[in-house]
């Protein structure tokens, strides 16, 4: 293909999602949510993180792995709009795109190293599916990057949204007592299509080997199971 580009992952990040949904819409929503970087065997050189710590938060560019197409669409359907509304693929951040790329910004909690994956970093509020390639790190800087007086169109109005969960007490001990906060504020988040209203439905989240099962009915989540 003319012109094409050779772009390999230099790491790959782990995260408690091993399905799509219910993952974030967006990096920071839920800060609970940790990752761990780790590098590909020809990347691990601790020489090319020298100073990143020195850095609060990363950027991520990505490969939206699970969603390579053989063609585009110049529109997508944005969730939060319901589905129905159609908006042109480069002012959304629709994983369908020419070029299946994301980019996430990232807490930077800390650096670990191990004989076995190298040094690793460990980050939060990511918004990844586990084994997601990264295809590039880059330092977050807040005078460049942070533009207070931006707008953000409809993604604005949604940026506040949240649901009140009910989660017993019995089911919630289920769950992995360090995973119990993210688990909560990814569902305050609301993992279903905006498009689907069924109060009788009863939904399933893959989480930190937990299957999460809820129904929605107005404003409220209420857990109904929980399968480990």
């Amino acid at each position: 293909m003319e012109n094409a580009l050779l772009i390999r992952p230099v790491a790959h990040i782990r995260t408690d999602f091993s399905d799509k949904f219910g993952i974030p819409r967006q990096s920071g929503r839920v800060p609970a949510l940790m990752g761990k970087i780790v590098f590909e065997p020809e990347f691990r050189d601790p020489d090319a993180l020298r100073g990143i710590e020195e850095f609060s938060h990363l950027w991520l560019l990505f490969d939206f792995s699970q969603s390579h197409r053989d063609s585009w669409s110049p529109t997508v359907r944005p969730p939060r709009l319901g589905g129905n509304k159609r908006i042109g693929v480069f002012a959304t951040r629709s994983p369908f795109r020419p070029n299946p790329i994301g980019l996430s910004c990232v807490k930077l909690e800390k650096i670990e190293h191990s004989a076995k994956e190298g040094t690793v970093l460990i980050v939060s509020g990511v918004d990844l599916l586990d084994n997601t390639p990264i295809l590039d790190i880059k330092p977050y800087i807040p005078y460049a990057d942070c533009r207070p007086e931006a707008t953000g169109s409809f993604a604005e109005e949604q940026k506040d949204y949240r649901l009140e969960v009910k989660f017993p007490s019995p089911l919630l001990e289920l769950v992995p007592e360090d995973k119990r906060e993210a688990a909560m504020a990814c569902l305050a988040d609301d993992p279903r299509p905006s498009y689907q209203q069924d109060e009788e439905r009863v939904y399933s989240m893959r989480f930190a080997e937990c299957d999460i099962h809820f129904t929605v009915s107005g404003n409220t989540l209420t857990v109904t199971g929980v399968d480990v």
